[in-house]
Formats: C-alpha cells, structure tokens, sequence
C-alpha cells in the first residue's frame, strides 16, 4: 500500500522537488500548460499523423508570450529577465504531451535568433528579428551535415568572398524548420580547415541556389525536418553574423543551449512513459492481482524512477553551475548520454509493462519509444560527447 505522504506517481509528481525552482517558474509552467492544453493538445493525433501543424500556431505563439520567451522587449519578446529552467519548463511541457511535431520548431529561435541579434547587422533587427519574434516569419539553423554529422570541424560548406558577396556550395541534413524556413542561420567554411575556419551566415531560402526537401525516414516525426543543398548561392557579405573565421564561439554557445533543451525533452518523455506504466500497472489484472503487486514489475518500476531522479539531480547541478558563470561542458555532454540513455531504457521497460496494450493506441509510451533515438544522435551523438567529455577532462 502506498504512503499517503509520497508524490502521485504522475508526471507532475516524478519530478523530484528542486530548491531551484520558485514560484515564477510554477507560473510559467502553469501559463505554458494552459496554452499547450487550448492550442495543441485537442489538435496532436491530427498533426502527429500529417507530420505538421497549422502556421497560424506561430503567431498563436507570440501572442501567448511563448515565442518571444527570452528576448528583448522591443524586439516583440517577453524580457530577458528569464533563467535556464524556464527554457526546461518549455521543452518538458511540450514533451508532456509524448511529441515532438511542435517543440522543436517554436523553440528554433532561441539558438538561431541570438547570433543574429547580438553579431548581425543592426537592419537584421526589423529585417529578421521582429518579424521571426511575431510569427510572421520562420527561421532555422542550418549546422548539421550529410557527411559531418556531429563534427563540426570537418563541415565542408564553403563560403567563397568574391567581392561584396559570398559564394556558397554544399549542404545541410536534419535541419529543424528547414521546410517552412524564410531564412537559415548558417555554419559555413570561409577559411581553412578546423573549427577556425568556421563563419556564421544569414541565408534566405529565396535566394537561386538553395533547394530543399523533407528527410525520408523522418516524416513520421515532423516533416519540417529537411535538407538544404547551396549552388552557388550568392550572398550579401551584410549577412556575415560576427567576425568572419570566428563563428565556433557563438555555434558552441547555442548549442549548450539545444543541449539542456534536449535534456529536459528527454527526461519529460521519460516521465511520461513511468507514469504510463505506473497507471496500467495498477489497473491491470493478471494472475489474480494487479500487475504492480508482482515484484518483477515493482522492482522494474523502482530502477525506472531511480534513474529518472538521479538525472534530474544532476540537471539541477548542472543548472545551478551555469547560472554561477561556470561553463562545465564535460558534465553537460555526460548529462546529455545520462539523459537519453535513461529515456531509451525507461522506454523500453515501460512498453514492456504495457505489453500488448502500447501497440493498440490511447498510450504515447509506443511513440516515445520511436522518437527516442533521435535524441540520442541529435545535438551530439553519445560517441562524439564520450569523446568531448574525455578531452575537457584532460585524457
């Protein structure tokens, strides 16, 4: 029999309490939860089976505040008075719900607007910024590559100065927003080889030169995911976001920033396939009692929530580290396998708890499982942060 005094065993209750987190947060919860709740919920099964949603939930989103989380007021943003658990509290609430059709493209510009705002051109502001911040327009951040994947160094996107423009050839792979984007931040190679060589570029998908389409494979996901190629493509130099040949400062930064984000989505979708599992297991009858009666299953049950608290007391270090003005990278790329090796196992084990019922629809356990590689590949693959991890520490 359960103790009256220990947390339900919902999503709500298996995130372990944190002295980090105050009433601001709660309300900020709260108001994300309402908007999710009116705009996205009654709509999911829909857009999950197109692989979209509607344009009109961008603008929906900036009137919310939820857009705008983050950046200057006058810039049509809600303050920059915010922490890194309100950037949490987004990715978990949007996860909540078991899918990822909408979050990653509301949450682009928080890793593809910065640069732009803080190293573009000051035009850039009414040009990109206010209408991106508004709904109105759509931006992506082109990194990744066909054939460099979670290495930054060998990307091999150039960008060719030949007088007032750039010349850019090559492409880009599962890039978040890519199909609906009016424009693309973008990693190119402007110099030598290495990270040194690296500059960041606006580019609008208008431009001659630029195609794209959906990743086969990933439709199921979101098909706003795609691929970008570049044929010659001309460019303003004007779009140089920072200094040319220094664009890895202000990449690393942001993807700091995608990490904790992927983290948090991750440990949501953990939540919610225990509480999933928890739920079943004390309504189903097998052998005469409940399925959680059965030890095996109790015990199964227990390692899953212990893993679940032991990331979230890391996060919670981790978040309190970077809010001292430390930057501990090898501990964030550990927290990320941390993170999603947990979702993969807890997965796992829940859909083993569900049985036959994950493959007969009314669960999201069967979906997290599908969706739970992505996370473990995107944002650093768990081979490329072992690696990083190493290096930081000095081995």
């Amino acid at each position: 029999m359960s103790n009256p005094a220990s947390p339900a065993l919902d999503f709500d209750g298996l995130r372990p309490p944190s002295p980090f987190l105050m009433a601001e947060h709660d309300q900020w919860r709260a108001h994300l939860r309402g908007f999710i709740n009116r705009h996205v919920a009654p709509n999911l099964d829909a857009w999950d089976a197109a692989s979209d949603f509607p344009g009109a939930l961008y603008q929906q989103a900036a009137q919310d505040g939820i857009l705008g989380m983050g950046f200057r007021e006058d810039l049509g943003g809600t303050g920059e008075d915010i922490d890194l658990y309100h950037r949490i509290i987004f990715a978990e609430e949007f996860f909540r719900m078991g899918s990822g059709v909408v979050f990653a493209d509301l949450a682009t510009p928080w890793i593809a607007l910065p640069p732009i705002i803080n190293g573009g051109a000051p035009e850039m502001l009414d040009r990109i910024a206010r209408p991106v911040l508004a709904g109105d327009k759509k931006i992506a951040f082109a990194v990744t590559e066909p054939g460099g994947g979670s290495d930054v160094s060998g990307f091999v996107t150039t960008a060719e100065r030949r007088g007032d423009c750039f010349i850019v050839n090559g492409g880009k792979t599962l890039i978040s927003g890519a199909m609906k984007a009016d424009c693309l931040l973008t990693a190119v190679r402007t110099g030598g080889p290495g990270i040194g060589g690296l500059s960041l570029l606006l580019i609008e998908t208008d431009r001659p030169g630029v195609t794209r389409g959906s990743v086969p494979g990933l439709e199921w996901y979101n098909r706003n995911n795609g691929w970008l190629k570049f044929d010659n493509v001309e460019v303003p130099v004007g779009n140089l976001i920072g200094v040319e040949n220094r664009g890895f400062a202000g990449l690393a930064n942001q993807f700091n920033i995608e990490r904790f984000s992927g983290i948090a989505a991750t440990l949501a979708m953990t939540r919610t396939c225990v509480a999933e599992a928890v739920a079943f297991a004390r309504e189903r009858q097998t052998f005469g009692k409940r399925l959680i009666d059965h030890q095996v299953m109790r015990h199964k049950i227990v390692d899953m929530i212990q893993r679940l608290k032991v990331s979230y007391a890391f996060l919670d270090l981790l978040v309190w580290r970077f809010s001292q003005g430390e930057t501990p990278v090898a501990d964030l790329a550990m927290l990320k396998i941390q993170a999603t090796t947990t979702l993969e196992h807890c997965a796992r084990e829940s859909l083993q708890v569900l049985g036959g019922r994950a493959y007969t629809g009314g669960n999201r356990v069967e979906r997290i499982y599908r969706e739970a590689r992505i996370f473990v590949i995107g944002g650093g693959s768990e081979e490329i942060l072992r690696d990083l991890a190493a290096k930081q520490m000095g081995f």
